[in-house]
């Protein structure tokens, strides 16, 4: 089994972008055109909490990152063997930049060619990019007891300096969106560079909408990857029988919710600071939707219905390229206008979801010409 394709990864990541490119926008849109409690309580389930909390939608995230770790295992394990670091040193540097300049595109920071919207690190890309770093450096130069010993230090250490270090009305335990410390390194470190920042008479000014965070989060970040590194270390192990590793998967997922809850008590779960007690969660439930997919595709080898899925899984950079950066709307109005009078409110959704099947179509031409996007 160590030697064999996940498919369940495959389709796993297929179905995490389905989501992302597909599905959030049809649903956004019918948001508009049903007005029903019911359907309030659904939207639920796409949409991102505000603040403290967590819902399904803040999943789609952190698994991305889960699985861009599960794959390190597989991917550098010759280089590991060998000893030829030389090489994969190369191959990390090159696909951290070029994740980093395609996150750069998808925030419309390269494509806009406005200066005045430079913004250097805000995009879900870059922050795989940096997960993937931190932990592929890590297994090619450490053994797995001190993979998982940094891991629990930078948990620990982001939590200890949002506790405990204070700039002026910055941090010291306080974890609101203007007063936490996340949030003053971000405007320290990247300033004028950071999403929605612009300067007005000489003067850095912050969007007052804007809270997500990078810099420090960059450490919250690596350990969400490496929780996905260490699912691949145990789904690589070809001494332990498939059932078990589902067995495996899904008691670490469920201690990992539990613990993340428990902490959240203390240090509140927030997606957009990447806490720590956030990454137990998210990583927890990363275990147990890759425990099902395991047991479902290459445990019982159930295929039927799924294939689909590997469309997207196998191409998702090209899927969240193509869904982020190109508006196929033309398109799709210049055909389907004409449905607009017999539609009324539900012509939005069926654009969005014109513009969706667009995309899965050239993924699905690209699957059979064997056209892949690697980073």
């Amino acid at each position: 089994m160590s030697n064999k394709r996940l498919e369940s990864l495959d389709i796993l990541r297929g179905f995490d972008l389905f989501c992302l490119v597909g599905l959030e926008a049809v649903m956004h849109a019918l948001d508009g055109a049903i007005d029903a409690p019911w359907f309030d309580r659904v939207m639920g389930c796409f949409t991102h909490v505000d603040w403290e909390g967590f819902s399904s939608w803040d999943l789609v995230m952190p698994l991305f990152m889960f699985m861009s770790g599960i794959t390190i295992p597989f991917a550098l394990a010759r280089y590991k063997r060998e000893g030829n670091r030389g090489v994969a040193y190369r191959r990390i540097a090159k696909r951290v930049v070029l994740l980093w300049l395609l996150g750069m595109v998808c925030q419309g920071n390269l494509l806009g060619l406005d200066p005045d919207r430079l913004y250097l690190y805000s995009n879900t890309l870059q922050s795989i990019a940096m997960g993937y770093l931190i932990a592929s450096l890590l297994y090619l130069n450490t053994s797995v007891k001190t993979q998982v010993a940094v891991a629990v230090a930078l948990l620990v250490g982001f939590w200890a300096c949002m506790e405990f270090i204070q700039v002026g009305n910055f941090g010291g335990g306080c974890y609101t969106p203007d007063g936490n410390l996340a949030e003053w390194v971000d405007r320290t470190v990247l300033g004028r560079f950071r999403d929605g920042a612009a300067v007005a008479d000489g003067q850095v000014m912050f969007a007052p909408w804007y809270h997500y965070t990078w810099v420090l989060s960059s450490m919250t970040f690596g350990v969400t990857t490496l929780s996905g590194m260490f699912a691949g270390h145990l789904l690589k192990d070809a001494t332990c029988k498939p059932i078990r590793k589902c067995l495996h998967l899904a008691v670490i997922g469920l201690a990992l919710v539990a613990l993340g809850w428990l902490w959240g008590l203390q240090m509140p779960v927030i997606k957009k600071l990447w806490t720590s007690s956030m990454v137990l969660v998210s990583s927890g439930w990363c275990f147990l939707l890759m425990a099902l997919f395991y047991w479902v595709v290459d445990c019982k080898g159930y295929h039927k219905g799924l294939g689909w899925l590997k469309v997207y899984g196998t191409n998702s950079i090209a899927a969240y390229m193509m869904a982020t950066c190109i508006n196929f709307s033309s398109v799709s109005t210049s055909l389907l206008h004409g449905l607009k009078a017999y539609t009324g409110d539900f012509y939005p959704a069926l654009i969005a979801a014109a513009n969706a099947a667009i995309v899965y179509l050239i993924l699905r031409w690209m699957y059979r010409q064997q056209v892949f996007l690697k980073v």
